[in-house]
């Protein structure tokens, strides 16, 4: 019997096992291959309990884009986050520092001395900073059921689920780990995209990146000449969001997605092959 392939997951794990996140010389970073991407929102749902973000918040999102009138229609999807900006306006316009650069040349967000005054909002080109408006999980408290005497209130499935009290049902404790890291948030502060460092400190791969189904993404250090990242960016020609912003964007995308627009094929060897 033969031994089975290494997965593409494999690969970039073992890459992080041999990362110390803490070197001055790592920089690390995501490319997404569009091609691969079916437009499943596996990301988004994995990265939402990952961080135990409520509704209305998302760390991982998309864009949507159609065109042409049925049946000559073509659609187009974008996973977007954080882009981790080699020069983040959102830390250098923060008063209070509490968006920085941490480990990894990730951009860091320290809920303790944020001020909740939008300065980055503002200043990040990309729409992936958001404000917490309410206390964390609302909908948790509620005590009306979806169907009367046939399903059990938001409430009563918090309560059999013996979480805390401002945790949502799904209360994932991962998050509860790593400095300035905080479960749940709170009304009045921002919060974004951090790349999982809670996970990568534990030697695990960002949680949108386990949970894609196609091997969508790829995570690893540019600075690591022989990581997949720099593989994959040595193969095909990258592009960024809004690259006339001059942010410098971490965040990479391959190739093109395939939402209808081009004729079957059996399209291009996949980047694990």
């Amino acid at each position: 019997m033969t031994e089975a392939a290494e997965s593409l997951d494999d690969r970039m794990v073992a890459e992080l096992d041999e990362t110390d996140l803490q070197d001055e010389g790592v920089d690390l970073s995501m490319v997404i291959d569009l091609q691969r991407c079916t437009g499943c929102a596996a990301c988004n749902i994995g990265c939402a309990q990952e961080n135990n973000l409520q509704e209305g918040q998302a760390y991982s999102s998309r864009i949507i884009e159609t065109e042409g009138e049925f049946p000559d229609v073509s659609y187009e999807y974008t996973p977007t986050l954080c882009n981790q900006c080699e020069d983040a306006p959102c830390a250098e316009g923060c008063p209070t520092s509490a968006l920085y650069k941490g480990d990894g040349d990730i951009t860091m967000h320290d809920h303790e001395k944020c001020i909740g005054c939008k300065a980055c909002m503002v200043n990040c080109p990309y729409d992936e900073i958001t404000l917490n408006k309410e206390d964390p999980h609302p909908r948790w408290e509620r005590d009306e059921a979806v169907i009367e005497n046939g399903t059990a209130s938001p409430k009563q499935v918090k309560e059999r689920a013996d979480v805390d009290e401002d945790a949502p049902a799904y209360y994932n404790p991962n998050r509860e780990a790593g400095e300035h890291e905080h479960p749940t948030r709170y009304k009045g502060v921002v919060e974004k995209c951090n790349f999982c460092v809670h996970r990568l400190n534990e030697g695990e791969l960002p949680r949108c990146v386990e949970e894609c189904p196609c091997e969508a993404r790829i995570f690893g250090d540019l600075n690591d000449p022989d990581s997949k990242v720099n593989e994959v960016l040595g193969k095909y020609n990258p592009d960024v969001l809004k690259e006339d912003e001059g942010t410098k964007p971490k965040v990479k995308y391959v190739r093109e997605y395939n939402g209808g627009g081009y004729e079957r094929g059996g399209g291009e060897p996949g980047l694990s092959d």
